[in-house]
Order: structure tokens, then sequence, then C-alpha cells
């Protein structure tokens, strides 16, 4: 099985992510009912708690951490915020993909299609859902 490569979240961000799981936003629910079904063979963790951060949605596989922002994104200290958290999550190697809320209510399948895309090029050659990568084990010998 495949490692998880981030770091562990901090007691105060497993606490975040689990509160916060509850009480999700619209474009947040829609995006998880398509993830959740693992959306080119990836598999997506909610709210998942890295160092003292909560990730909105993250794929281990790829290191790929999905972060769905609203409008409060672009105002007040937010932008500098954010741009600290990419450069902490860039640090401890798990690259960001942000979508902006709109979009997802406007194009939730472009913007699972993108997020698919983003998550297969950061895959491990190794991966079965890794564009050129091996056969699933079940093809494996067939011809």
């Amino acid at each position: 099985m495949f490692k998880d490569r981030s770091p562990r979240g901090n007691r105060h961000a497993v606490r975040q992510s689990r509160a916060r799981r509850r009480a999700m936003s619209l474009p947040e629910v829609l995006l998880w009912q398509v993830l959740r079904t693992r959306p080119g063979g990836l598999k997506f963790r909610h709210e998942h708690p890295t160092g003292g951060y909560s990730l909105d949605f993250y794929c281990s596989d790829a290191c790929l951490a999905i972060e769905v922002d609203g409008e409060a994104h672009a105002r007040g200290d937010r932008p500098d915020r954010d741009l600290r958290r990419d450069s902490w999550l860039a640090a401890s190697g798990i690259s960001t993909f942000r979508v902006p809320a709109a979009e997802v209510l406007r194009d939730l399948d472009g913007v699972v299609r993108g997020i698919v895309a983003g998550a297969r090029s950061h895959l491990p050659l190794h991966h079965p859902a890794a564009p050129g990568g091996p056969p699933p084990r079940d093809k494996l010998g067939e011809e």
C-alpha cells in the first residue's frame, strides 16, 4: 500500500478538522459527493489534518491538497495567510490545487476533471492510476 507522506496534524488541527466535517459549505458538499466515489481511481480525504492546518480535500497518493476558496479568501489578510500556508505545505512536499467556490457551483464536472488531472500529474510512476503506469493487477497476463 502507498504510504502517506504528509506530516501528521497536531491536536488543534485534528479538532478543527472534525468540527469542519460537520459544517461544510455547499461547494464543499457538492465536491465531496463526487470525490468520495474515487474518480479516476484516486482516493480523497475530506478535512484532512496536516501540521497545524486542516486541508479541505487531500489525495495522499499524489500529495495534493485541494482547497475550495470562497470570496473571503480575497479579503483582508487571507491572501497572505493562504500564501504562508501554501509555502509550508510545499516545504512538506504537498502541492496545493485551489478552486474558486463559484467555479464548483458553475461547472462541477470540469472542476473534478481538473482535480483528477492535477492529481494524476503528481502520482508516482508505479501508481496504478498514473498515466502510463502498470496495468491493474487483474489485467496482468491477459492478452
